[in-house]
């Protein structure tokens, strides 16, 4: 029989850290009411609650998710990793736990996959959008990490014996927009709304120029900027020129890529320089190979051609084969049983040219 588990206070302690703590009742955009730490089933309009009775009916709702985590769950788990998915699962709703990529990959045993699941629940619906939210990528993050820890000692990973690399898995899932909310949480209604942008032009300037500078000094991977490029994940600035330019002589390959221009090599430069940085898209002219019947030039064969081609083939074959067979013998080199083999024998090869020109086109020789 598998273990029960209780939430600690450790998961107590990270819900109310988020949910924010509410001494009157407020109105919800669906007609009900909320109430202390997130409490819903009890909260009527005029109601009030101290920050100790709030405590206590948290713990009371804290009751059916507990025992859904326990009845879904069935890996061990430690005391952490049920707290993290008590607190996920408080948040999301039961029956988005139950049926979460997290609840799946804790039953398969794999952690550390469960625990980057937890922050799939970052999105909400604000002012008519869905978007992730910063206070929700927050949460995730500290669910994430109360999931992570150990009870006992931390694993040792040095530098110098385990070194970190890229993961360009994470860089393809970052966010396209977000938002910072806010949350009154006194008022008679409960509601969230995106927060207004800084007021202070001086810090946007600083920061836009940090970015610059980062952009012109520290140029990404050639693979991630590929995969950057193809997935369109940061836009580039309005500054930024696109130019398509042709190769002086035709390369074997028919693709695109993308090249950084490299940087100056000064570093006081490359910062001046900053908004002339610009990323430069070639791309690489087709090559024509014009082919004819048995090698002779000038005749370029598209589809029409090879299909004209081999119903020729076709047609001379199976006259050769008519003839052949209702013709009569009459000896010397004219027998029609000689002239339908060699019409055969040229029908094949035309059905064999056709099919051979047809096989380069599809290898990439022909444009």
């Amino acid at each position: 029989m598998k273990p029960r588990h209780k939430a600690s206070a450790a998961a107590i302690e990270l819900i109310k850290r988020f949910e924010g703590y509410r001494a009157t009742a407020a109105r919800l955009i669906d007609g009900g009411w909320t109430l202390g730490y997130g409490h819903t089933k009890t909260a009527r309009e005029g109601a009030s609650v101290s920050e100790a009775d709030a405590e206590a009916l948290l713990i009371y709702d804290l009751m059916p998710v507990q025992t859904a985590v326990n009845d879904g769950v069935y890996t061990p788990l430690t005391q952490n990793q049920y707290d993290a998915l008590v607190a996920f699962a408080f948040n999301v709703g039961i029956d988005n736990f139950r049926s979460s990529s997290a609840l799946r990959r804790v039953n398969e045993g794999n952690m550390v996959q469960a625990a980057c699941a937890l922050e799939m629940w970052r999105k909400a619906d604000l002012d008519g959008e869905r978007i992730v939210v910063d206070a929700l990528v927050r949460r995730r993050a500290a669910e994430k990490a109360l999931f992570l820890t150990p009870v006992s000692d931390w694993a040792p990973a040095p530098s110098p014996i385990v070194r970190p690399r890229v993961d360009y898995d994470v860089g393809l899932s970052l966010p396209r927009s977000s938002t910072e909310v806010t949350v009154a949480m006194d008022g008679p209604r409960g509601e969230a709304h995106r927060a207004a942008p800084p007021q202070d032009s001086e810090t946007a300037q600083a920061a836009d120029s940090a970015a610059a500078r980062l952009s012109a000094i520290v140029a990404p991977p050639a693979q991630f900027a590929e995969a950057e490029a193809g997935l369109d994940l940061t836009p580039p600035p309005p500054t930024t020129e696109f130019i398509l330019t042709a190769p002086p002589e035709p390369l074997p390959a028919q693709e695109s890529r993308t090249e950084t221009a490299p940087p100056p090599p000064d570093i006081p430069s490359r910062i001046a320089n900053a908004d002339a940085s610009r990323r430069i898209v070639r791309r690489e002219a087709p090559i024509e190979v014009e082919d004819g019947v048995f090698g002779a030039p000038g005749l370029k064969f598209g589809g029409a051609n090879l299909l004209i081609l081999g119903l020729a083939g076709l047609a001379v074959f199976a006259g050769s084969v008519f003839w052949g067979v209702n013709a009569k013998g009459s000896g010397g080199l004219l027998d029609p049983m000689v002239v339908a083999t060699l019409l055969g024998l040229i029908g094949i090869g035309l059905v064999a040219s056709a099919v051979y020109f047809l096989l380069v086109r599809l290898g990439g020789r022909e444009d």
